[in-house]
């Protein structure tokens, strides 16, 4: 997860941690443990979004679970060590970042943030919501706008039903999915703060033009995760949270829209009717509701 000072005007320090592993990425798909179970974060939404606050939010959260979470994955990246030179047989793959993702095609297709997936060829180990380990690796990622796009062997998973912002107004709920370093799965229930941050963010080789702004405080892990309207689809990525000059939380946090999204899966692959409405919208653009 970026963090971010809000008063940007230069780049901002990346922070991203890699989860600590007892042992390597599997070499093969395995069967980790009991399918998942994702907490919702009850406390979290201001009591203005809705007449009933934030236990109603919460509770139109909970229902939208069974649709979204099977969308949602958790990513371990290790290096790839064989371009290195030299004998790697046996080498155990060294995991260099962690953080969230989702399912854009049902076939194996998951997208992230680019400070996630780090490189193109890296490994990937993928918790789906059945609570088997899928291995893949990262087959594209654009650094500039903060997406990369993973490739799982043997994956077949419900996919993310997109839709524009633009048809979210300001103070309407959303949510999103992802795993906070050391915590379990979560659903971080908030509100759309805006369309637009109105300047580009970069943080080391990564960053983006712009970015919708939640009101939320988001968390190292959760980067890559999706973002949900209040039907359940998804209108952008998790990629960073911002603070203030002295690195307190603000409660906000940055997520690329779907139309960008959009635009960077449907140039990497054949993509889907809906996402392919979206590749080239405003992210002001409502075409339906």
């Amino acid at each position: 997860m970026a963090h971010l000072k809000s008063h940007i005007s230069a780049a901002a320090g990346l922070a991203v941690a890699a989860l600590a592993l007892a042992a390597c990425a599997p070499d093969s798909n395995t069967l980790e443990s009991e399918s998942r179970a994702i907490s919702v974060e009850e406390n979290a939404i201001p009591a203005s979004a809705g007449a009933n606050g934030g236990a109603a939010a919460a509770a139109d959260v909970t229902h939208l679970l069974p649709q979204t979470g099977p969308t949602y994955v958790t990513l371990t990246i290790s290096a790839n060590n064989t371009g290195g030179g030299g004998d790697t047989k046996g080498a155990r793959p060294t995991a260099i970042t962690s953080g969230s993702g989702y399912v854009v095609d049902g076939q194996g297709y998951v997208m992230t943030a680019a400070h996630v997936g780090v490189a193109k060829g890296n490994a990937v180990s993928a918790r789906a919501a059945n609570g088997r380990i899928y291995t893949g690796e990262v087959i594209d990622l654009i650094p500039t706008n903060d997406m990369a796009l993973i490739k799982l062997k043997g994956f077949s998973g419900r996919a993310t039903s997109p839709a524009s912002p633009g048809c979210v107004a300001k103070g309407d709920m959303v949510f999103t999915l992802g795993k906070p370093h050391a915590q379990g799965d979560l659903a971080r229930v908030g509100t759309l703060e805006a369309r637009h941050f109105g300047r580009a963010v970069a943080y080391g080789k990564f960053g983006y033009p712009d970015a919708l702004v939640l009101r939320m405080s988001t968390q190292k892990g959760e980067s890559g995760g999706p973002v949900f309207d209040g039907k359940g689809r998804l209108i952008g990525m998790v990629v960073s949270t911002l603070s203030d000059q002295n690195g307190n939380s603000i409660n906000l946090a940055h997520a690329i829209p779907s139309t960008a999204l959009a635009g960077f899966l449907c140039r990497e692959m054949s993509c889907a009717p809906d996402w392919a409405a979206l590749a080239n919208q405003s992210s002001d653009t409502c075409n339906g509701a």
